[in-house]
């Protein structure tokens, strides 16, 4: 089971964090200070496997971001990292090259593609093509609710008036 992710720059800053397992607020900052404190020093050519509490974080680097998955110490670390690799190339078709500031300025898609994926610390769908089509979905919902948002917005504007 995944307990959680978290999506890490270079520069330490959280860019997407999802808890699935019980944390409060103050160790959720002690979790990421730690496990950024301990990843963000580790050498490239170092295994992407770092054993922390009793349990087993698998990170991977794409660009400037690292994405982090802590796991049970008896779960498949290569199962997790190709989670990773799906994750990333999901966010990839979509955005088109995915950076970091896609994620900054589009968090909330990040995480709805990431809740496609993964349910309650476990893989969902392993399908990129169902992922796609579920976001496309999701996009042409948010679009017909824009859309009549403002024409009811026109509607009270014209009566107002």
């Amino acid at each position: 089971m995944i307990h959680f992710v978290v999506l890490i720059s270079r520069q330490g800053k959280v860019r997407l964090t999802k808890w699935y397992s019980p944390y409060s607020q103050k160790e959720r900052t002690k979790v990421i200070r730690e496990l950024s404190g301990m990843i963000l020093a580790r050498g490239p050519k170092l295994c992407n496997f770092v054993e922390w509490k009793g349990y087993k974080v698998v990170y991977r680097r794409y660009a400037s971001l690292y994405f982090c998955m802590c796991i049970d110490a008896d779960d498949n670390e290569l199962e997790i990292l190709e989670i990773i690799h799906h994750f990333v190339e999901i966010l990839d078709r979509y955005f088109g090259s995915v950076c970091e500031l896609d994620l900054i300025f589009n968090f909330h898609k990040a995480y709805y593609i990431l809740d496609e994926i993964l349910i309650a610390g476990e893989l969902q769908e392993p399908s990129k093509k169902t992922v796609a089509r579920l976001i496309a979905a999701q996009d042409a919902l948010v679009e017909t609710a824009k859309e009549q948002a403002s024409s009811i917005s026109n509607m009270i504007a014209q009566a107002t008036k």
